[in-house]
């Protein structure tokens, strides 16, 4: 039988729930001020003379490289100091750097500018997830940060939607200096509202060894903890997955203005409200089923992921190869008809972030949440964030000379495969992740 923790843990107070929500405005924030670059791409390109494949490095690699290089580090840090503050500093650090885009004067002043934004971001995700696990029962665990998980969600909504409007209208500087300026606000927020939970106060095992951070070094850390087999290929699959979901993400606006002849901002405002829209409700909803589900098999918390790699699929094909023209009308607004897949990829394919960094939450102990999501982060971001959209740019520059303006069509077309190999590597995680669980709980029943 599962032995309780230790200390009864306390119940989910209206505090509680003001944290999460604290902790997910930074998040969204933060993605917003990561994304917002997708809307001015067409601008900087214009005023730089860039590449396609230049500004792949701007809006992935300059980012995913420092990004991915730093979490893991920052998250060992959060692991044995207070997590609050360093997600309350990395906002601000940010939040300014963001800002700083705006001022830049030529491409390796926004290269550097943008760097900076990943040095803070590094710090921001990977503490918040370990803090939520600590906030929240297993039980609505998966609910808890799949509402976390919505900041990518609404940052496509609002940094994408208003990002594009203010770039139509005050230019794309005006777009990252007024996108940074709230996580200022939110940064001294969390430092002050944010209460710190006891590592581990729901997990089954709640002893000093069980919640403290190990004492190895983060190298022997690491490999331990790419030794697990179900994780290391929910690494795989993520890292896969993250290389086709940033290339739409960074690179549909600019698909939409080439292909389907949209304006700067008709295009921010219609990919950033019409998916961010499918991808929260999305979000929402897969958070909740799961949770469900895994109540009577918790394989469904690596099975529900890879479903939804798998439906996004069909919803990205159409999106891509839809003819331009044509538009339904609701509620007397006009939708360019594209957009409805847009609706269903953002539903299904914001089913796996969450749900895997929830999987992977539940592979380890309390003590080391903030290493594993970083390490999980690592993958998703350093693949994901820093490949996805320079593969993009990279293959539409290599079919330009042949295909012209559908040279971008055909080369997200090609990355959208990706989800189904990820969804393989999910496939062959299930049965390890069951083992791993099940040795988990033989361990605390001893």
């Amino acid at each position: 039988m599962t032995r309780p923790p230790v200390n009864p843990a306390p119940a989910v107070t209206w505090r509680t729930h003001i944290s999460l929500v604290l902790l997910s405005l930074v998040y969204i924030f933060s993605y917003i001020d990561r994304q917002v670059i997708a809307v001015v791409i067409e601008p900087i390109e214009r005023e730089f003379g860039l590449s396609d494949a230049a500004m792949g490095v701007l809006s992935g690699l300059a980012f995913g490289v420092m990004y991915a290089g730093l979490g893991i580090p920052v998250g060992r840090f959060a692991d044995k100091h207070t997590r609050r503050k360093v997600v309350a500093v990395c906002a601000t650090l940010w939040s300014f750097a963001t800002m700083a885009c705006g001022v830049a004067m030529n491409f390796w002043q926004l290269l550097l500018a943008r760097m900076s934004v990943a040095v803070g971001e590094a710090g921001g995700m990977a503490p918040s997830i370990a803090l939520i696990s600590d906030m929240y029962p297993k039980k609505n665990r998966a609910m808890a940060i799949s509402v976390f998980m919505v900041g990518p969600q609404l940052g496509l909504l609002i940094g994408l939607a208003l990002g594009g409007w203010i770039a139509q209208h005050y230019g794309w500087r005006h777009t990252f200096i007024w996108m940074g300026a709230p996580g200022l606000v939110l940064g001294l927020l969390v430092w002050l509202l944010v209460r710190e939970p006891q590592r581990g106060r729901y997990d089954d095992i709640a002893t000093p060894a069980a919640t403290a951070a190990p004492a190895e070094s983060l190298l022997t850390q690491l490999i331990r903890l790419l030794r697990i087999v179900a994780l290391r290929r929910v690494a795989i699959a993520i890292s896969l997955a993250g290389i086709a979901a940033y290339a739409y993400g960074v690179w549909v606006p600019t698909f939409l203005i080439r292909t389907h002849g949209l304006s700067l901002a008709q295009a921010g405002m219609w990919f950033g409200l019409v998916s961010g829209i499918g991808a929260t409700v999305g979000t929402v909803t897969g958070g909740a089923l799961c949770d469900r589900l895994a109540r009577r098999d918790r394989r469904w918390q690596i099975g529900m992921p890879m479903l939804g790699m798998l439906v996004s699929v069909p919803a990205a094909v159409a999106f891509l190869l839809w003819p331009t023209g044509g538009h339904v009308v609701v509620g007397g607004v006009q939708i360019p008809q594209v957009m409805l897949f847009a609706a269903v990829f953002g539903f299904f394919a914001s089913w796996w972030p969450p749900l895997l960094f929830n999987a992977v939450s539940n592979m380890v102990g309390a003590g080391e949440r903030s290493v594993a999501a970083a390490l999980l982060n690592f993958f998703l971001t350093l693949f994901g964030a820093g490949l996805g959209p320079l593969l993009a740019g990279v293959i539409s520059d290599l079919l330009t000379p042949s295909l012209g303006e559908q040279a971008l069509r055909w080369s997200l077309l090609g990355i959208m495969g990706l989800f189904v190999v990820g969804a393989l590597f999910l496939v062959a995680a299930i049965k390890p992740y069951r083992a791993h669980l099940a040795a988990m709980r033989d361990i605390s029943a001893a």
